[in-house]
């Protein structure tokens, strides 16, 4: 069995065998959006306020203060935005750890490639690298 493996491994590479699920340092974000990507920033109203966003980021807020979310809802207003399940696009929330469970539903179950998140969030990965927000 550990041989066929090892022969997939080989035959196909490692790499498409992976998640399409991956986080993105600050550079590469920047790179995308200079392509057009679609950033989503799944925080909440008082954090879009508090924090302020991303230039040309869509407010698509995913879990309400009780960490609840209605995924038919969320997915109607999201697929005004990612018209198909090719797309890439990027999710940014306060510190990555939303993004990730998104993410993941968006990739394992929905079966979304291309699926991207800004690497510690608007906090971590943006705000404290020096990068601006708009309010």
């Amino acid at each position: 069995m550990k041989k066929k493996l090892l022969v997939l491994f080989s035959l196909f590479g490692l790499s498409s065998l992976q998640a399409d699920f991956k986080s993105l340092t600050t550079k590469e974000v920047v790179e995308a959006m200079k392509k057009g990507i679609e950033i989503i920033d799944v925080r909440r109203q008082e954090e879009w306020e508090h924090y302020g966003i991303i230039k040309g980021s869509h407010k698509l807020t995913f879990f309400d203060n009780a960490g609840r979310y209605n995924l038919n809802n969320w997915l109607q207003e999201f697929n005004k935005i990612v018209k198909n399940k090719n797309q890439a696009f990027i999710l940014v929330c306060a510190h990555a750890n939303r993004t990730k469970v998104i993410g993941q539903i968006l990739n394992k179950e929905l079966y979304y490639k291309n699926v991207y998140e800004l690497d510690g969030g608007i906090v971590h990965g943006w705000i404290n690298k020096g990068k601006d927000v708009i309010r």
